[in-house]
Formats: C-alpha cells, structure tokens, sequence
C-alpha cells in the first residue's frame, strides 16, 4: 500500500472499470452498435445513441495531452511534486491520472507514457488501485 486516497463514487455503469483497475487492467467503454469508444464511462453512446456496450482492453500506452502540479493548498494524503495529467491513450480516449517517475521540468505535451497500477487505503480502510503513468523508456531524456 502506498499513502490514502478518498474512495471513488462507483455507480453500475463504472463498476467494470473499478473492477478491470482491481485486475490491472484498463477499460474502455465501446458501443456495441457504431463501434464509438468512449471515456469516462456513460450509460448511453454519445454518436448513435444506443445503450448497448462492451469493453476494449487498453494497451496502457500514450501520450501527455495537458498536465498540472497542483500546490496549493497541500493535501496531506498526496506525494508531491504532484502532476495530474490527461492523458491520450492509444485506442483514441483520454482519461485523467497521476504521471510519476519524472521531474516536472521534464514533462511536455506529446510525452510517451505507460501504465502502471498502484494499491492505495483508502479513508474507509478498503484497497484502491489506481492507474498511474510514467514516461516511457524511450521519452526519458527527451
């Protein structure tokens, strides 16, 4: 376990996504009748309307849309330098996580990223695993 976390809001139509993290697994949402994938999940497909779905298994890999390092004021369960970053993955969704194992001067939009999963407690005691990223091998030194 690594630091606390507040728990997420798990509603039936993200509990397959809380239950692929507990897996280290990320999933996308992708309508089963246009082929549309779509991030966060939703019960109704955004492009045809329909509401039937299945679930893409995300290779992990990316890239930086946009970051921040948020300071102030300081939450006392986060490691700081602290960097939120959006992140486009591969399959053609973005999704909001932490990107770790680099300085800040170091980041930069289009930065290759990968994957990873990290056990969190959370207030309540239960396990929470969180996707996170890090620069990939070949962005370290870009």
């Amino acid at each position: 376990m690594i630091g606390t976390r507040l728990a997420p809001t798990i509603s039936p139509d993200t509990q397959f996504f809380w239950d692929g993290l507990r897996d280290h697994t990320i999933l996308i949402q992708q309508c089963s009748d246009c082929g549309t994938r779509r991030f966060p999940p939703r019960p109704m497909c955004f492009s045809c309307q329909s509401l039937k779905w299945e679930t893409v298994t995300a290779a992990g890999t990316g890239t930086v849309h946009s970051f921040v390092m948020p300071q102030y004021p300081p939450l006392p369960f986060f490691e700081y330098p602290y960097i939120v970053a959006l992140i486009d993955l591969d399959e053609g969704v973005r999704l909001v996580s932490n990107l770790t194992d680099v300085a800040p001067d170091d980041v930069h939009i289009g930065m290759p990223v990968t994957a990873y999963f990290t056990t969190f407690d959370t207030l309540d005691k239960e396990e929470l695993v969180l996707h996170q990223f890090r620069p990939t091998a070949a962005a370290v030194g870009d």
